[in-house]
């Protein structure tokens, strides 16, 4: 009797860790995001051979459908991830997306194919604030950082995968259509598992014990109502070169992460003759060490600075690294004559590239944690808006000149402009936080 006793105040004692399997979740949750954002990437050789498009400026304007509304819903998605529960935001936007991404296989035409991807960008917006409001609930200050990766590494993950998934789908059923229905299906059954497991606060959770409980709120304390987030609290902030460092550098790394995650699978294509076997194998494996990679970085610059290494030269040398590894390795890309070299070179390339991740625990690194929000937001709006511009410079540029070189060195600049960003970010210097 005495021995039960005993292991049953052990097990009291010991404290669940129902707040990582929710961040799991999020993390396969932001890997469908990805999937489903890639399937027109991946299927885009089949749609333009069954649509007649040999404009690749089309192309770019049916691509850039998503992100036009990616873009325009992060702030009055912020407003609702403010307003209502995360559990039922995040549960509802995966199924309404996945939706979307079935009713896609049901269109004839550029027109209604672009309204369904501008109905995808609409229904994903939310996840991401909504993820971050999970965060502040459920994880303590320091494990947020685990938290952000898990919640940000989706996005190499879900690409990986999804060229995979789509590829392998499409090859199955010998149909792009059915891939995009399978994948929409899925999808909202992960929506209805988010549902049933996913709660907004610890206190609501059945599987949660008290030690978990207590680990939580004795780091967090009592919840308070953050500061909305308006476009005009941007302003002063604006005027301050960390942050005009900041928004520059996320700008300029989005265009070489969102501009080779869509035309890859095209380049791949159009360049060295890939079927879709070979094009999703090669996307798999350039995505997959490239999230390998971002959760390497991660782990060096805690280590590294856990030892007492000074921020700046931290964060200096591995976004350094980062943006000069992307760029010299896009550019030389872009000169080779053989697939196996530039699947090579472009796997180097993106290993690095999503250290950039730490671009969104910059501000609090530098005293603004209360206006965080506010500069990250401004941040994401204003690279998700000039991702949406990306897709149609790309296609006049490739109409333009006939092949992908000149896009390929577009990448590669903007991989100096982040390294430029990057370096210009004061980490010695706190940012001033106008009340």
């Amino acid at each position: 009797m005495s021995i039960v006793n005993v292991n049953t105040e052990e097990e009291k004692l010991k404290a669940t860790t129902v707040r990582w399997r929710i961040f799991i979740i999020m993390l396969i949750l932001g890997a469908i995001n990805y999937i489903d954002r890639t399937s027109l990437s991946i299927a885009m050789p089949y749609i333009t051979d069954e649509f007649g498009i040999t404009d690749t400026r089309v192309v770019g304007v049916i691509h850039s459908a998503f992100f036009w509304a990616y873009a325009l819903m992060q702030i009055p998605s912020g407003v609702i991830a403010d307003k209502f529960k995360a559990r039922n935001i995040i549960a509802l936007a995966t199924i309404l997306w996945g939706a979307f991404q079935a009713v896609a296989a049901l269109c004839h035409s550029i027109f209604t194919l672009s309204i369904s991807r501008l109905g995808l960008g609409v229904t994903e917006s939310p996840i991401m604030p909504a993820g971050a409001k999970l965060m502040g609930t459920w994880l303590t200050p320091t494990e947020r950082g685990r938290g952000s990766m898990l919640l940000d590494g989706g996005a190499p993950l879900g690409t990986a995968l999804g060229a995979v998934i789509i590829a392998g789908l499409i090859a199955l059923f010998d149909s792009w259509r059915m891939a995009f229905v399978v994948a929409g299906v899925g999808t909202m059954l992960v929506g209805l598992l988010a549902w049933w497991y996913i709660r907004t606060y610890p206190s609501e959770h059945p599987g949660i014990n008290q030690a978990e409980l207590d680990h939580i709120q004795a780091a967090n304390g009592p919840a308070t109502s953050g500061k909305k987030y308006r476009l005009a609290d941007i302003k002063p902030y604006l005027k301050q070169r960390n942050v005009i460092a900041l928004i520059g550098g996320w700008v300029c790394y989005s265009f070489v992460f969102y501009g080779l995650m869509t035309w890859l699978p095209l380049y791949f294509q159009a360049t060295y003759g890939f079927d879709i076997k070979s094009m999703g194998g090669a996307m798999a494996l350039i995505f997959l060490l490239c999230f390998v990679g971002q959760l390497t970085g991660g782990y060096i610059m805690d280590k590294w600075r856990s030892k007492g290494a000074k921020t700046s030269r931290v964060m200096h040398t591995m976004l350094a690294i980062s943006a000069t590894t992307a760029g010299v390795g896009i550019f030389l890309c872009a000169q080779s004559s053989t697939p196996a070299v530039a699947i090579t070179l472009l796997t180097i390339a993106l290993f690095p590239l999503r250290w950039a991740s730490v671009y969104w625990s910059i501000p609090g690194l530098l005293g603004a944690q209360s206006v965080a929000g506010t500069i990250c937001g401004t941040m994401n709006f204003t690279s998700n808006l000039f991702a949406a511009i990306l897709p149609i410079f790309i296609g006049f540029l490739v109409q333009s000149t006939g092949n992908y070189y000149a896009a390929m060195m577009f990448f590669a600049l903007a991989a100096v402009g982040y390294l430029v960003c990057s370096l210009c970010i004061n980490f010695d210097k706190k940012m001033e936080v106008v009340e």
